[in-house]
C-alpha cells in the first residue's frame, strides 16, 4: 500500500463483509497474512490536517503497526496508540524501536473501552467504517475524549466510490460526522478530498471523507 491505512472493509461484492463484525481474533489472522500490512507511512490526511495543530496528548485509534503514532511523536506529541490486534500492537512498538520516542500501546476494543477519565488534545479516526447503530456511537464515544480546545479528526473513504449498497452503508459522509457533534463543537474541515497518493489498487477508492472538529472549552461555548 502507499500509505498507512488501518481498519479498512475492502470492496466485496457480497451480502455480507467480514469486516463489518471483525474481532481480535479476525485481526491478528489478517496481520498474520502477510510480515507487513501496511506501508509504514503515515496516513496524508493526518498530515494534511495535525501538522500545524501544537502538539499535546493525542490518541491514535486503531494504531495499526504504528506509523500515525510515529509520525505524532517525532512532532513531540505525547501518544496514545490502541488497537485490537495484538499482533499489529507488536509490529507497532517494533517499528518504533530505536527512535527515541515513548509511545503508550494499549490493546482495546474501542467499542468496549473504559478510558476511566482519561482526555486527549487529539482523537484521530483514521478509516473506521462500521455499520450504524454502532458507528455514530464509537464516534461520540470518542468525542467524548477530547479535552476542551482539543481536535477529533475523522477520515474514512466516501461513500460515493462504493460498488454495492451494503458496503456503501459501512461508510460516511461529511454531514453525517457534522450531525453527530453539533453543540460544544467546531467545524474546521468537513470535506471529501482527493487523495494526493495513489489509491491502493485493491481498494478503488480516490476519495476521503475528511472532517477536523475542534471541541469548544467552557467559556468559549458559553459566549458563543
Amino acid at each position: 500500500m502507499s500509505h498507512e491505512h488501518h481498519n479498512h472493509h475492502e470492496n466485496s461484492d457480497t451480502t455480507e463483509n467480514p469486516y463489518a463484525k471483525a474481532d481480535a481474533q479476525f485481526w491478528n489472522s489478517l496481520y498474520e497474512e502477510r510480515p507487513a500490512r501496511w506501508s509504514g507511512n503515515p496516513n496524508p490526511q493526518l498530515i494534511a490536517e495535525a501538522s500545524d495543530l501544537e502538539p499535546g496528548t493525542a490518541l491514535d485509534v486503531g494504531c495499526g503497526e504504528g506509523a500515525d503514532a510515529l509520525w505524532l511523536a517525532r512532532r513531540g506529541w505525547k501518544v496514545t496508540g490502541t488497537d485490537i490486534s495484538s499482533v499489529a500492537l507488536g509490529r507497532a512498538q517494533a517499528h518504533v524501536e530505536g527512535e527515541g520516542v515513548d509511545i503508550e500501546w494499549l490493546e482495546a476494543d474501542l467499542t468496549k473501552w473504559d478510558p476511566q477519565g482519561r482526555s486527549f488534545d487529539l482523537v484521530s479516526a483514521q478509516f473506521f467504517h462500521m455499520l450504524e447503530p454502532a458507528r455514530g456511537e464509537l464516534f461520540r464515544a470518542l468525542g467524548d475524549l477530547v479535552a476542551p480546545g482539543g481536535h477529533l479528526l475523522i477520515v474514512g473513504h466516501s461513500p460515493h466510490e462504493s460498488p454495492t449498497e451494503h458496503h456503501r452503508a459501512m461508510l460516511h459522509t461529511p454531514e453525517y460526522v457534522e450531525s453527530l457533534f453539533t453543540d460544544g463543537w467546531k467545524v474546521l474541515v468537513s470535506e471529501s478530498r482527493a487523495r494526493d497518493l495513489p489509491a491502493n489498487p485493491e481498494m478503488h477508492h480516490t476519495t476521503d471523507t475528511v472532517v477536523l472538529l475542534q471541541r469548544l472549552s467552557a467559556s468559549t461555548d458559553s459566549s458563543s
